[in-house]
């Protein structure tokens, strides 16, 4: 998983598997799944290869913002629950994970 910059908001997956090659230098057909943010924050576009075409998800947020990185870090690489925390808001780099699991016994 990869986070990138703010693309411009009417960019398909051809503009986005763009971006991923000639910006981060990553094959947009290697596995990766890609991260682009709307400037405003409430936007996000998902992408990525399956094998026989590339998915595109988009969601927008009715309230808040996606968690990003800072402007300096520019990209980072998330595993695969920082991918879900980040898909439903929730900020992967400070998450609250609540009280402990009760022990069974």
């Amino acid at each position: 998983m990869r986070l990138c910059g703010a693309p411009h908001k009417r960019k398909g997956v051809e503009g986005l598997a763009a971006l991923a090659q000639d910006v981060l230098r990553q094959k947009p057909t290697g596995g990766a799944v890609f991260a682009f943010r709307g400037r405003r924050g409430d936007r996000l576009k998902l992408l990525y290869f399956d094998g026989q075409g590339f998915c595109l998800y988009y969601k927008i947020l009715q309230r808040g913002r996606f968690p990003w990185p800072s402007a300096a870090d520019g990209t980072a690489r998330l595993t695969t629950a920082q991918l879900a925390m980040l898909w439903e808001g929730i900020d992967w780099r400070r998450p609250n994970w609540g009280a402990p699991p009760a022990r069974v016994g």
